[in-house]
């Protein structure tokens, strides 16, 4: 023997054993410790000095422990099997689950005792129910999914690829993925998806695809590079779903938010767009822009007389002779309901302008075949030039308006330019102002109020309130008239705060002695909300004064105001939601809906406006279909506008709206007659609804 060379047996073995990384143990017959090595003790969280002496069972749950025992001795005493995986509880309680396997072999007292040594397989567990869990997600997702490998060739697909594409595993493994490539994308296109997979080994996009039949569909797709340990790629694993139809909804609500279903042209906010981007371009070029505001001239006859079918169908005809006149880089949209804008941009001097005008009169020179019908009709301009007349496209607007209101009166068919003469022309409407003033001190106004409907009962359940001016010397002013000057000169401030607290204590009133739960709406002006005049807190002390809750009263918006929400208006907006007080959108889907918005503010009702619901044996249905299921999916209650005949009610409940007003029911009621009304129906005379009033009501607004 070598010297220093330690060939002691059992020193060998225990040096092994302590240094073994795997726990061993020898369990006597009883199921006392003998001998753990450090691995085993370790495993358990104990010292092996804790363990020495104690029972095995210690590390095994409490309700497994009887039969855990009775498994060691008939092994040691029948040699059966005793191994596989178990669940283990360590020193800090925490469970993990091993491996196990034994041997027995004779003790110094005449009874067998068993070796054991155990493995961790706690994380292999668990990365096995990971693969699990990931082959269910790749055999049951929605996604299509395919791998390749680092020849591009086809290695796998999921069954969902299948379901979008056709081919089946059989039919594409082993075929390039250039097998998918659409002729709707050029080979640039694609080379530029493999450049991005090259550098970052990951791209994400739309691209189109045909299935297995010929069909185009438009994918959402991702490629993801999979690489070796040695950055080798080892394969790309692309991930899509179907998205053509999701796109084209969001095509059409995008077109939809931009675009005039009539005609087709931009609508109001598009027009705005075009214009602020107008003005810019005058100010970088220094030459002018022009705004031609052209109203055809009699329109509501042609509604009247020949149908709002016919009349849509004239505003596209309208639309097509207007599209001759515009120059490249120009824009027509319409923005009303017979009014139209034209932005002429690059003009060097007016007389261009004025010579682009006339030949829009010129258009209307000849009749317009709509349908079986040769229609007649002329139309009115007004002019104003930017920055010539003023540097404000509010004020432009506002001049365009005068120099159109100037043409009107001139005898309509021609046009006007705006001019001094026609501010004179303002300080008119000035005096007026100046009355309007002294009729909020001297309480002129009248407030009157509309009902509105529940169409599944047929009852009152709502009502709108509405201002009207009594003057002293030139009798009742229209809300048409007057309100844009409150407007203009902030009156509206508290002319509206005036309005709404006659409606809180009408509404009292009503509850009290009527119909505990009505709800009456108050139209607030965009104005009122952007003036840090008002604030709207003092309504819901009035409320509380009265007894009521903010579900008293709604606030009747516009879209415009949602669409350019200052912050001054966010937080007015959310103060009366955060009271209860629920939000209408007014005259929804003339042209600045934004769904981003609906969400954001949590609004309560959206208003349909009377020119869809006029125009529901039309294309109004449509946009009226579109708009109930819209709101409804979004949560919102639905109000139709204008309801005039007992078809367009039967339309419109047929097709979901929640409620409507006009009047088929009623107009705008004095507080007495509306009362009347509500009296009338709790006594329940009207059979349980309201009765449709006809040309009556029609004649009383």
């Amino acid at each position: 023997m070598k010297q220093g060379l330690d060939r002691d047996p059992d020193r060998l073995m225990r040096a092994i054993l302590s240094r073994a990384p795997v726990g061993i143990a020898v369990i006597d017959y009883d199921g006392h410790y003998i001998s753990v090595n450090p691995a085993y003790a370790d495993l358990y969280g104990y010292t092996i000095a804790d363990m020495l002496g104690e029972s095995f069972l210690m590390v095994f749950p409490e309700e497994a422990r009887a039969s855990v025992l009775v498994r060691h001795q008939d092994f040691l005493d029948n040699g059966t099997y005793l191994g596989g995986e178990w669940t283990v509880v360590r020193r800090d309680g925490s469970k993990r689950i091993i491996w196990s396997n034994s041997a027995s072999f004779p003790s110094g007292s005449g009874r067998l005792d068993r070796l054991v040594y155990v493995l961790d397989i706690t994380e292999h567990k668990k990365a096995q129910e990971q693969e699990r869990i990931a082959s269910t997600v790749y055999q049951t997702t929605s996604e299509a999914i395919m791998v390749s490998d680092a020849d591009n060739k086809i290695a796998a697909i999921n069954p969902a690829f299948t379901r979008l594409t056709g081919w089946s595993q059989a039919e594409v493994e082993g075929r390039d993925l250039r097998m998918f490539r659409s002729d709707r994308h050029d080979e640039a296109f694609y080379a530029e998806i493999w450049r991005t997979l090259e550098a970052e080994g990951y791209w994400a996009g739309e691209l189109w695809d045909q299935r297995k039949d010929g069909e185009y569909y438009l994918r959402e797709t991702t490629l993801t590079v999979v690489k070796d340990a040695l950055g080798k790629v080892k394969s790309c694993v692309s991930v899509f779903s179907d998205i053509t139809e999701r796109k084209a909804a969001e095509n059409l609500i995008r077109w939809q938010a931009n675009y005039d279903s009539v005609t087709g042209l931009p609508n109001r906010h598009m027009f705005g767009d075009r214009l602020a981007q107008g003005a810019r371009q005058a100010a970088d070029s220094g030459k002018m822009m022009a705004l031609l505001m052209i109203d055809l001239d009699r329109f509501k006859e042609v509604n009247d007389t020949l149908g709002h079918t016919t009349g849509d169908r004239l505003l596209g005809e309208v639309a097509d002779r207007l599209r001759e006149c515009e120059r490249s880089g120009d824009t027509i949209a319409r923005i009303g309901g017979d009014e139209f804008a034209l932005i002429l941009n690059g003009i060097s001097d007016a007389g261009e302008v004025e010579a682009i005008a006339k030949d829009v009169l010129r258009r209307f020179e000849t009749s317009i075949p709509v349908d079986f019908e040769q229609v007649f009709i002329t139309a009115s301009i007004g002019i104003s030039l930017f920055p010539k007349d003023t540097q404000s496209l509010e004020e432009l607007l506002r001049n365009a308006d005068q120099a159109l209101y100037a043409a009107k009166g001139a005898g309509r068919n021609c046009l006007y330019f705006f001019t001094s003469a026609l501010q004179r022309a303002a300080s008119v409407r000035m005096r007026l102002a100046s009355d309007l003033r002294q009729a909020i001190a001297d309480e002129q106004f009248i407030v009157h109020y509309q009902p509105v409907i529940d169409l599944k009962s047929g009852l009152i359940t709502k009502a709108e309130a509405l201002v009207r001016w009594q003057h002293p010397t030139r009798g009742l002013v229209s809300p048409g008239t007057f309100i844009p000057l409150a407007e203009e000169t902030g009156l509206i401030v508290p002319l509206g705060d005036w309005v709404t607290r006659q409606a809180i204590a009408e509404v009292a009133r009503c509850r009290n002695l009527f119909i505990p739960d009505l709800q009456i709406a108050v139209n607030q002006s965009p104005v009122q909300f952007r003036s840090n005049d008002f604030s709207g807190f003092g309504w819901m002390a009035e409320l509380a004064r009265h007894g009521l809750t903010g579900q008293a009263i709604s606030i009747e918006i516009t879209e415009g105001l949602l669409l350019h929400a200052e912050p001054q208006v966010m937080q007015k907006l959310i103060a009366f939601r955060d009271a209860g007080i629920e939000i209408a959108i007014d005259d929804f889907g003339t042209g600045y809906s934004s769904l981003a918005y609906l969400r954001k503010f949590d609004i309560d009702t959206l208003k349909v406006d009377r020119s869809f619901v006029s125009d529901l044996e039309g294309a109004g249905l449509d946009i009226c279909e579109a708009i109930i299921g819209m709101a409804h999916r979004l949560g919102l209650s639905v109000v139709a506008e204008g309801v005039e005949t007992e078809r367009q009610r039967d339309i419109l409940k047929a097709i979901g709206c929640d409620y409507a007003q006009g009047f088929l029911y009623a107009p705008g009621l004095p507080a007495e007659a509306f009362e009347a009304m509500l009296r009338k129906q709790v006594d329940g005379s009207t059979g349980g609804g309201v009765a449709a009033h006809g040309p009556q009501a029609m004649s009383a607004g």
